[in-house]
Protein backbone atom coordinates (compact mmCIF):
# COMPACT_ATOMS: atom_id res chain seq x y z
CA UNK A 1 0.00 0.00 0.00
CA UNK A 2 1.18 3.12 -0.92
CA UNK A 3 0.39 6.28 1.08
CA UNK A 4 0.90 9.77 -0.32
CA UNK A 5 0.45 12.99 1.38
CA UNK A 6 0.20 16.41 0.06
CA UNK A 7 1.02 18.79 2.55
CA UNK A 8 2.32 22.15 4.09
CA UNK A 9 4.11 19.70 6.79
CA UNK A 10 5.66 16.89 5.44
CA UNK A 11 8.02 16.93 8.00
CA UNK A 12 5.24 16.51 10.55
CA UNK A 13 4.19 13.45 8.26
CA UNK A 14 7.53 12.04 8.11
CA UNK A 15 7.26 11.17 11.63
CA UNK A 16 5.30 8.52 11.38
CA UNK A 17 8.64 6.67 9.76
CA UNK A 18 9.64 6.71 13.84
CA UNK A 19 6.43 5.15 15.06
CA UNK A 20 6.07 1.55 16.32
CA UNK A 21 4.30 -0.21 14.21
CA UNK A 22 3.91 1.99 11.08
CA UNK A 23 7.66 3.08 11.27
CA UNK A 24 8.72 -0.79 11.35
CA UNK A 25 6.27 -1.21 8.32
CA UNK A 26 7.92 1.67 6.21
CA UNK A 27 11.30 -0.08 7.19
CA UNK A 28 9.91 -3.45 6.18
CA UNK A 29 8.60 -1.87 2.80
CA UNK A 30 5.33 -3.15 3.95
CA UNK A 31 3.61 0.10 3.20
CA UNK A 32 4.93 3.32 1.86
CA UNK A 33 4.60 6.92 2.77
CA UNK A 34 6.15 9.42 0.70
CA UNK A 35 5.05 13.20 1.00
CA UNK A 36 4.80 16.20 -1.59
CA UNK A 37 4.75 19.42 -0.44
CA UNK A 38 2.27 22.37 -1.51
CA UNK A 39 4.52 25.08 -0.93
CA UNK A 40 6.76 23.67 -4.31
CA UNK A 41 3.53 24.49 -6.17
CA UNK A 42 3.31 27.98 -3.81
CA UNK A 43 2.81 30.90 -6.33
CA UNK A 44 5.04 34.09 -7.12
CA UNK A 45 8.44 34.93 -4.59
CA UNK A 46 7.03 34.07 -1.30
CA UNK A 47 5.42 30.84 -2.91
CA UNK A 48 1.61 31.81 -1.60
CA UNK A 49 -0.65 29.13 -0.93
CA UNK A 50 -3.97 30.83 -0.24
CA UNK A 51 -5.50 33.52 -0.34
CA UNK A 52 -8.30 35.84 0.96
CA UNK A 53 -12.32 34.56 0.04
CA UNK A 54 -14.30 36.26 -1.94
CA UNK A 55 -17.59 38.73 -0.57
CA UNK A 56 -15.20 38.78 2.63
CA UNK A 57 -14.95 36.18 5.72
CA UNK A 58 -12.41 35.57 8.43
CA UNK A 59 -9.17 33.49 7.65
CA UNK A 60 -7.68 32.84 4.11
CA UNK A 61 -8.56 29.88 1.68
CA UNK A 62 -6.02 27.19 0.04
CA UNK A 63 -5.89 28.72 -3.30
CA UNK A 64 -7.37 25.56 -6.25
CA UNK A 65 -4.55 27.03 -8.73
CA UNK A 66 -2.01 25.55 -6.25
CA UNK A 67 -3.97 22.36 -4.90
CA UNK A 68 -4.73 20.86 -8.18
CA UNK A 69 -1.52 21.30 -9.62
CA UNK A 70 -0.20 19.17 -6.73
CA UNK A 71 -2.93 16.50 -6.97
CA UNK A 72 -2.11 16.03 -10.83
CA UNK A 73 1.55 15.93 -10.75
CA UNK A 74 0.64 13.06 -7.55
CA UNK A 75 -1.80 11.22 -10.29
CA UNK A 76 1.14 11.19 -12.56
CA UNK A 77 2.86 8.26 -10.98
CA UNK A 78 -0.46 6.89 -8.56
CA UNK A 79 -1.64 3.15 -8.75
CA UNK A 80 -4.54 1.73 -11.03
CA UNK A 81 -6.27 0.95 -7.57
CA UNK A 82 -5.95 4.50 -6.28
CA UNK A 83 -8.11 7.08 -4.38
CA UNK A 84 -7.85 11.06 -3.71
CA UNK A 85 -9.15 12.41 -0.16
CA UNK A 86 -9.56 15.04 1.21
CA UNK A 87 -9.81 15.55 4.43
CA UNK A 88 -12.47 18.13 5.62
CA UNK A 89 -15.00 18.44 8.97
CA UNK A 90 -17.95 18.36 6.33
CA UNK A 91 -16.63 14.91 4.88
CA UNK A 92 -18.31 11.23 5.65
CA UNK A 93 -17.26 10.34 9.04
CA UNK A 94 -14.28 7.52 9.13
CA UNK A 95 -15.53 4.31 10.74
CA UNK A 96 -14.41 0.87 10.65
CA UNK A 97 -16.26 -0.39 7.57
CA UNK A 98 -14.40 2.54 5.49
CA UNK A 99 -10.72 1.58 6.98
CA UNK A 100 -11.44 -2.21 5.71
CA UNK A 101 -12.86 -0.36 2.32
CA UNK A 102 -9.54 1.87 2.09
CA UNK A 103 -7.17 -1.24 2.97
CA UNK A 104 -8.36 -2.85 -0.63
CA UNK A 105 -6.73 -0.24 -2.63
CA UNK A 106 -3.43 0.28 -3.28
CA UNK A 107 -2.78 3.82 -2.85
CA UNK A 108 -4.34 6.43 -1.28
CA UNK A 109 -3.27 10.08 -1.66
CA UNK A 110 -4.30 12.20 1.53
CA UNK A 111 -4.66 15.96 0.38
CA UNK A 112 -4.18 18.14 4.00
CA UNK A 113 -5.57 21.56 3.96
CA UNK A 114 -4.57 24.15 6.26
CA UNK A 115 -5.86 27.86 7.72
CA UNK A 116 -9.70 28.55 6.84
CA UNK A 117 -10.21 25.70 4.45
CA UNK A 118 -10.46 25.11 0.78
CA UNK A 119 -11.76 27.39 -2.30
CA UNK A 120 -14.70 24.84 -3.04
CA UNK A 121 -13.86 23.82 -6.67
CA UNK A 122 -11.07 21.97 -5.05
CA UNK A 123 -13.49 19.15 -4.42
CA UNK A 124 -13.70 18.43 -8.25
CA UNK A 125 -10.50 16.94 -8.11
CA UNK A 126 -11.73 14.64 -5.50
CA UNK A 127 -12.44 10.80 -5.27
CA UNK A 128 -14.24 11.75 -1.44
CA UNK A 129 -14.30 13.77 1.44
CA UNK A 130 -13.51 12.02 4.79
CA UNK A 131 -13.94 13.60 8.40
CA UNK A 132 -12.52 11.95 11.15
CA UNK A 133 -15.07 13.45 13.81
CA UNK A 134 -17.57 16.32 14.51
CA UNK A 135 -14.56 18.77 15.91
CA UNK A 136 -11.94 20.86 14.13
CA UNK A 137 -8.37 20.88 14.33
CA UNK A 138 -5.87 23.09 12.62
CA UNK A 139 -4.92 20.98 9.94
CA UNK A 140 -5.62 17.46 7.88
CA UNK A 141 -2.32 16.37 8.83
CA UNK A 142 -3.20 15.02 12.19
CA UNK A 143 -6.58 13.28 9.99
CA UNK A 144 -4.24 11.90 7.47
CA UNK A 145 -2.04 10.33 10.18
CA UNK A 146 -5.34 8.54 11.43
CA UNK A 147 -5.93 7.40 8.74
CA UNK A 148 -2.46 5.97 7.34
CA UNK A 149 -2.17 4.19 10.73
CA UNK A 150 -6.06 2.52 11.09
CA UNK A 151 -5.36 1.48 7.51
CA UNK A 152 -2.49 -0.17 8.06
CA UNK A 153 -2.90 -2.15 10.93
CA UNK A 154 -5.16 -4.25 8.06
CA UNK A 155 -2.28 -4.81 5.95
CA UNK A 156 -0.64 -7.96 5.72
CA UNK A 157 2.48 -8.31 7.80
CA UNK A 158 2.10 -5.04 9.35
CA UNK A 159 1.33 -6.26 12.77
CA UNK A 160 3.39 -9.47 12.67
CA UNK A 161 0.20 -11.40 13.47
CA UNK A 162 -2.52 -10.92 11.06
CA UNK A 163 -5.18 -12.32 13.14
CA UNK A 164 -4.55 -9.23 15.56
CA UNK A 165 -6.68 -6.99 13.51
CA UNK A 166 -9.27 -9.31 13.23
CA UNK A 167 -10.07 -9.82 17.08
CA UNK A 168 -9.79 -5.98 17.75
CA UNK A 169 -12.43 -3.49 18.93
CA UNK A 170 -14.71 -2.26 15.43
CA UNK A 171 -14.17 -5.96 14.44
CA UNK A 172 -17.24 -7.54 12.44
CA UNK A 173 -18.32 -10.74 14.97
CA UNK A 174 -21.70 -12.64 14.00
CA UNK A 175 -22.91 -9.86 11.89
CA UNK A 176 -22.27 -7.12 14.25
CA UNK A 177 -18.93 -4.87 14.79
CA UNK A 178 -18.39 -4.78 18.41
CA UNK A 179 -15.73 -3.51 20.98
CA UNK A 180 -12.92 -5.94 22.48
CA UNK A 181 -13.57 -7.86 25.36
CA UNK A 182 -11.34 -6.63 28.48
CA UNK A 183 -7.89 -8.62 29.24
CA UNK A 184 -5.57 -8.65 32.09
CA UNK A 185 -1.65 -9.54 32.65
CA UNK A 186 0.33 -10.20 35.78
CA UNK A 187 -0.03 -9.10 38.57
CA UNK A 188 -2.95 -11.75 39.03
CA UNK A 189 -4.16 -9.30 42.08
CA UNK A 190 -3.62 -6.05 42.62
CA UNK A 191 -4.70 -3.53 45.59
CA UNK A 192 -8.02 -5.89 46.14
CA UNK A 193 -8.73 -6.71 42.28
CA UNK A 194 -7.97 -9.88 40.97
CA UNK A 195 -7.95 -11.36 37.31
CA UNK A 196 -11.19 -12.99 36.43
CA UNK A 197 -10.66 -16.93 37.80
CA UNK A 198 -12.39 -18.12 34.33
CA UNK A 199 -9.22 -16.92 32.42
CA UNK A 200 -6.56 -18.71 34.62
CA UNK A 201 -8.51 -21.76 34.44
CA UNK A 202 -6.27 -23.14 31.33
CA UNK A 203 -9.95 -24.38 29.83
CA UNK A 204 -9.73 -23.04 26.53
CA UNK A 205 -13.34 -23.27 25.30
CA UNK A 206 -14.52 -21.62 28.60
CA UNK A 207 -12.12 -18.50 28.13
CA UNK A 208 -13.74 -18.44 24.45
CA UNK A 209 -17.11 -18.18 25.68
CA UNK A 210 -15.88 -15.66 28.36
CA UNK A 211 -14.46 -13.75 25.89
CA UNK A 212 -17.65 -13.65 23.35
CA UNK A 213 -19.77 -13.13 26.60
CA UNK A 214 -18.11 -9.78 27.12
CA UNK A 215 -18.09 -8.25 23.67
CA UNK A 216 -20.10 -5.05 23.64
Amino acid sequence: MKFKVITLFPDFVKTLENYSIIGRAIKDSKISLETQNLRDFGLGAHRQVDDRPYGGGAGMLMRVDVVVPAIEKALKRASKKHSVILLSPDGKRLKQEKVEKLAQLDELILVCGHYEGFDRRIEEYMDEKISVGDFVVSGGELPALLIIDAVSRLLPGVLGKDESSKTESFSKVGGRRVLEFPQYTRPEKYKGKAVPKVLLSGNHKEIEEWRKGKLI
